[in-house]
């Protein structure tokens, strides 16, 4: 991955798609930790269960109304965090 990301262009868009895998890492994370299947989560939201595999798999982007939708669903709050953008040198290093 260092290598990959030593490409400018590769790297440009791995850092723009980023914020995007941050969301579906985290959504599929708060299911699977509360052991809810995809279908269990449709049910206590509303969201049809394809609509929420879409979400996970990253072929639909969802709004904020639903990313709300889906954390009431699991009985958690959504709240989103602005940080400063690390230095680009140190991105590399990792």
């Amino acid at each position: 991955m260092n290598e990959q990301l030593k490409n400018e262009e590769f790297r440009k868009e791995w850092e723009e798609n980023q914020p995007e895998m941050d969301i579906i890492r985290a959504m599929a994370d708060a299911r699977i930790s509360q052991n809810l299947t995809q279908k269990e989560l449709a049910e206590r939201t509303g969201i049809n269960q394809a609509d929420i595999s879409k979400l996970e798999n990253g072929t639909r982007n969802p709004s904020l109304k639903l990313l709300k939708r889906l954390a009431d669903g699991m009985g958690m709050d959504l709240k989103l965090v602005f940080t400063p953008k690390e230095p680009q040198n140190l991105k590399l290093a990792k």
